[in-house]
């Protein structure tokens, strides 16, 4: 084998054609992070196809991803077996004749189908009583740090170890004539703007201060789009409320609209979530702020793109990656001002320009 060019990982036979399909966790910036996935399998073999398992929601994140064949969109539910949907998904899996699937989720529920399609090679770590489901089991995730180390060392060989010093950062590419096309159906104009993405899973994880933020980057020069999904309607409203007729609301049901956001922004200020994972993996400029959870686990790979925002003093209780608040009064989030969002923008966007 020789070595790539990519972080020490190497190529291995490259007239090897067999498909290969990833079954991924199907939160946004877990969706997008297991791009690191992808760009290791096509490295290792740059001639087999790779699709990926896509709820409706991630769907339109698959155009957008370097080296990703197609999105099998199936929308198997949470609350449930699902035994005959199973069935079903294993009959279009057997169909297209996959040689390899990767299960990164751990539960016995994501094998499944790749078991009943007949995959020959079902590679996963040790779960819910997955033997026989799973047939390539890998052992030692204990061992592996972060959420990213454990999902992208299932795509090398058993045993294999972590690249040093990063695994391939995740990609989304964006057309220019897309953005373009999307900014003129937006009516949006041409000064500098700033993308807030206010929402997130988990109550501890939301900084509540956006409306103040977005008075003061406005004040300052810049546009303000407010970006999410429709359980951040009413925050758009009350930023808008805040910051006057400059702010947009963006919020809708298509992602599509949010990636395409992130990518014409000038810099985004985002929650730890799908968005921050979104417009990192574009390379737009990123704040992420971050409180109870750890940006050493959770950050973007992509670090000329990020920056992670934290209170200027940790306290004892961070990280404590607790999804409510139960002591000190949620001063991990709390403790980072408005002014101190306004400033970094700015110094953000300067670095930028200095790149």
């Amino acid at each position: 084998m020789n070595q790539d060019s990519i972080q020490g990982i190497a190529t291995e036979d490259t007239a090897d054609t067999r498909p290969i399909l990833i079954i991924p966790y199907m939160w946004i910036g877990d969706f997008v992070r297991g791009h690191t996935v992808v760009r290791v399998l096509k490295q290792r073999w740059p001639n087999r196809p790779v699709d990926l398992l896509v709820t409706s929601l991630c769907a339109p994140l698959v155009e957008y991803m370097p080296g990703v064949r197609e999105g099998i969109v199936w929308d198997l539910p949470r609350s449930r077996l699902a035994l005959g949907k199973q069935h079903g998904l294993a009959a279009q899996l057997r169909a297209r004749g996959y040689g390899t699937a990767l299960v990164l989720p751990r539960t016995w529920k994501a094998a499944i189908a790749p078991a009943l399609a007949g995959i020959p090679e079902r590679v996963g770590f040790f779960g819910e009583a997955r033997f026989g489901l799973i047939n390539a089991m890998r052992w030692g995730e204990k061992k592996l740090p972060r959420f990213i180390d454990k999902n992208a060392a299932l795509a090398l060989p058993a045993g294999a170890p972590v690249p040093k010093p990063e695994w391939p950062v995740p990609q989304l590419r964006v057309p220019a004539e897309d953005i373009a096309r999307w900014r003129q159906a937006n009516g949006l104009g041409t000064a500098p703007a700033v993308a807030l993405g206010p929402g997130s899973v988990g109550a501890s994880k939301r900084w509540t201060s956006y409306p103040e933020a977005a008075r003061l980057l406005i004040e300052r020069g810049f546009d303000v789009w407010v970006v999410g999904g429709p359980g951040e309607k009413a925050l758009a409203q009350e930023i808008a409320a805040a910051g006057g007729p400059r702010v947009r609301d963006l919020t809708g049901t298509d992602l599509r609209n949010g990636v395409l956001a992130m990518a014409a922004a000038s810099v985004a200020v985002t929650n730890d979530s799908g968005l921050m994972h979104i417009a990192a993996a574009i390379g737009t400029p990123t704040m992420g702020i971050f409180g109870p959870t750890s940006p050493y686990l959770w950050a973007p790979l992509n670090g000329l793109a990020s920056t992670m925002v934290q209170t200027k003093e940790k306290l004892s209780c961070q990280p404590c990656q607790s999804t409510v608040c139960r002591m000190n009064d949620h001063r991990c989030m709390t403790n980072i001002t408005a002014d101190d969002i306004a400033d970094t923008v700015q110094q953000v966007l300067a670095q930028a320009s200095a790149r």
